[in-house]
């Protein structure tokens, strides 16, 4: 089968400008989302409560929630990034798909039970419980940084709207004026509906674009030829080389790692947990999120599949002005909805919609970190009425802050996705470290936990930063077999580009450390604040059972380790139920007696050493 076609240029005034009816849809999608906003303003308790602005007064179902974890995730960066993936390198990064298994298992039955059942209004809260006041504060600050990652979001708005004949200041403003108003007035109720609605609309607009694709193309069997001689079909690659870009194990291992810091700590994510009514209400979003996580991701791939199809690998980004895989896709969905109207409008809601979900989300999570690990803890007792108005003005001042960073969204050179989870490990790994340090290892001490801590950030932005620096890559981007003939009113204004072999010669030392695929960067960090923290914490004195908070552990390694002497484990496992409840103190923090008392009787790594060893024997 030979794919040969032709392709024309499309009329540029067709191609970046919306008819009456896509302007409709795009505004009903504001209009609805504001409206939202405005009803939980109006409605219940009127947002007059931090509980029920920052925690949803604790009562939301299983459905919403779930819903609102996918919106979260299923941003306007994977509608255009996971396409654009497929349709340069293949189907390789579907493999992720694997990891979503234990990265929402694990969350389930580990991460929740424990943080929902001390009923915390934030995540690092829970940091406080288990190590000091100390852990808390670097653990929120560390995910102060998540709001840089929100610009990479805005960048693929601004990116895809700015073709359609929308200015950056006014694609800009509506981005960020909408989520944040309903986001300030509507508090966390008015997030998690306007993500349950914003999911459908991103879903039907995914589908719109694929179903015309399709037709287009000459039906499913023909993109299905053109996508396997165009060799986008990957197999299993079972590569261990950690540099490799994706491999089943980056994807599927590492991959783990990066939906534990996601769906695990990520406080935009618990703070959907803890809104649930009940812990089985939590338990039971987390696996209803697992098969929409799928489907999501298969359309994403697919969408790439019926674009390569279409254009058998040329890219025709050139002629947006914009030479980014990214923008190859914004040049397919408005050729394939040309002349349909509505259908173009439709899939800038689906985009907006990725958009709006996300930011709003990082805009709720930042307010309630911010007032509840900074501002709560060192201020004088605030009226409820204080709180709930100082919380307003967190959400509206980090919108505002998002919306200044936007302007700058455009100097970014690297694949959206890449350079959106690439962020996310950088910040999420380290963190996940340290709530892993504290869950699974009871003899980690809160000294340990920071110089951890520390040293997975370290770490994650050396090879972060290092291969920006020095431009490594381990990209080798798939040949096709296909050859287009291109007819265009004007051949030679336009370049484009065929995909070729690109050959990667190998590296070593420093810039092998660099070329660490960005799939690996969550995992790397992770284990580096394990491995450090439980040194230092083994060198300064490490936690007796005794000394830990009752329901802050979860007793893996004392499952784990079954075959060990109970002398030992009992040494090296705490196993407090999960269900006790913590005691308030006088001194404010509820463990401060334990952990002075941790710190005088605390053993010599000499001495702790011998006696496990004496026991074992």
């Amino acid at each position: 089968l030979s794919c040969n076609w032709v392709v024309t240029d499309m009329d540029p005034s067709v191609q970046k400008h919306f008819t009456v009816v896509d302007y409709v849809i795009f505004a009903l999608l504001l209009v609805a989302s504001m409206a939202i906003g405005l009803y939980y303003a109006l409605s219940g308790g009127r947002q007059r409560t931090t509980q029920e602005f920052l925690l949803a007064d604790r009562s939301m179902s299983c459905l919403p929630i779930s819903l609102s974890l996918i919106a979260s995730f299923q941003s306007a960066v994977a509608i255009v990034g996971v396409p654009a993936e497929v349709f340069v390198h293949g189907t390789q990064y579907w493999f992720i798909g694997c990891a979503y298994i234990l990265g929402l298992l694990i969350p389930a039955h580990v991460f929740i039970p424990v943080l929902y059942r001390l009923r915390l209004s934030s995540a690092y809260q829970y940091l406080e419980l288990r190590f000091s006041k100390t852990v808390r504060i670097c653990g929120t600050v560390d995910f102060m940084d998540y709001v840089f990652g929100t610009q990479t979001v805005l960048h693929v708005t601004v990116l895809f709207l700015s073709v359609t004949g929308f200015e950056l200041w006014g694609t800009v403003l509506a981005t960020g004026l909408v989520c944040t108003l309903y986001t300030t007035i509507g508090g966390l109720k008015a997030v998690i509906w306007t993500d349950v609605f914003q999911t459908v609309v991103m879903f039907a607009g995914q589908l719109a674009v694929i179903v015309v694709g399709v037709q287009q193309t000459g039906g499913v069997s023909e993109v299905w030829n053109k996508v396997w001689e165009g060799n986008r079909i990957s197999g299993l690659n079972l590569n261990p080389d950690p540099t490799e870009r994706h491999t089943f194990w980056t994807l599927g291992v590492g991959g783990v790692f990066l939906m534990l810091s996601l769906y695990g700590v990520n406080q935009a994510q618990v703070q959907r947990y803890l809104s649930a009514r009940t812990e089985k209400e939590a338990v039971r979003s987390c696996y209803m999120v697992f098969p929409s996580l799928q489907l999501a991701l298969a359309l994403g791939c697919v969408m790439g599949l019926v674009m390569f199809a279409r254009y058998c690998g040329e890219d025709h980004s050139g002629k947006l002005g914009n030479s980014s895989g990214d923008a190859m896709v914004i040049y397919f969905v408005m050729d394939m909805l040309q002349g349909l109207p509505g259908l173009p409008g439709l899939f800038i809601a689906c985009l907006f919609s990725g958009a709006l979900s996300t930011i709003s989300s990082a805009f709720n999570s930042l307010a309630t970190v911010t007032m509840e690990d900074l501002i709560k803890p060192h201020c004088p007792p605030m009226t409820e009425a204080r709180a709930t108005m100082v919380s307003k003005a967190l959400a509206l001042s980090y919108g505002l802050l998002c919306l200044a960073m936007a302007f700058l969204s455009h100097l970014m050179a690297d694949s959206v996705l890449q350079v959106a989870l690439k962020i996310l490990g950088m910040v999420g790994g380290p963190i996940l470290g340290v709530f892993c340090l504290g869950m699974f290892f009871p003899w980690s001490n809160s000294i340990g936990a920071v110089a951890g801590l520390a040293a997975g950030l370290v770490v994650a932005f050396w090879v972060g930063i290092g291969s920006i620096v020095t431009r490594t890559s381990s990209v080798s981007s798939l040949s096709s077999k296909c050859q287009n003939v291109l007819m265009s009113h004007n051949t030679t204004s336009v370049p484009v580009r065929s995909i070729t072999n690109v050959t990667i010669s190998a590296t070593s030392g420093l810039k092998r450390f660099y070329s660490l695929s960005y799939m690996w960067y969550s995992g790397f960090s992770c284990i580096t604040v394990i491995v450090i923290g439980l040194i230092i914490s083994f060198l300064t004195g490490p936690m007796k059972e005794e000394d830990v908070a009752p329901g802050t552990v979860f007793p893996l390694l004392g499952k784990l380790l079954w075959f060990v002497p109970e002398r030992v484990r009992k040494r090296l496992c705490c196993v407090t139920p999960l269900g006790h409840t913590v005691r308030n103190t006088t001194k404010g923090n509820p463990f401060y007696k334990s952990q002075k008392k941790g710190r005088n009787k605390s053993h010599s790594l000499f001495i702790y050493i011998i006696s496990l060893i004496w026991d074992l024997f």
